[in-house]
């Protein structure tokens, strides 16, 4: 599936589009360059999500947790730092990856042997006009 996001105001039907197609998985990997604009895709999922204690991207912190107002948690992983897959296990990955809670990861491309089955892969990329082309797998 393709999604065409052509300006910020159309965010909101994009990532209600993306959530739909998911088929109900948690697990949401995201590629793309930097500045791509991952972290803000990734917010506007969590804000429709309900979660109204977002601040940055992870990316010195590895992992930011997020909560709706039924208290569900969201997690969002950024692995840009990360140097090895041993860095993954000791934070616990796993427990992120088989829970029940939502996790959407940014630069997975190091851990990507082991995403379950059923991550919802996202490739973006930058078109012509600037608008972020979003490749759904």
């Amino acid at each position: 599936m393709e999604i065409i996001i052509k300006h910020k105001r159309d965010l909101p039907s994009a990532v209600r589009r993306l959530l739909e197609h998911s088929g109900g998985s948690r697990i949401f990997a995201f590629y793309g360059s930097l500045g791509a604009g991952k972290t803000t895709i990734i917010k506007a999922i969590c804000n429709l999500l309900g979660a109204s204690d977002m601040t940055s991207s992870p990316s010195f912190t590895l992992v930011n947790e997020y909560r709706t107002p039924e208290g569900d948690s969201l997690y969002h992983i950024d692995f840009y730092r990360i140097k090895n897959t041993e860095e993954v296990f000791d934070f616990g990955l796993e427990e992120y990856l088989y829970g029940e809670s939502y996790c959407f990861m940014e630069w997975p491309e190091l851990i990507e042997e082991l995403l379950p089955s059923g991550t919802v892969k996202v490739r973006i990329n930058v078109g012509k006009y600037e608008e972020r082309i979003l490749e759904v797998s």
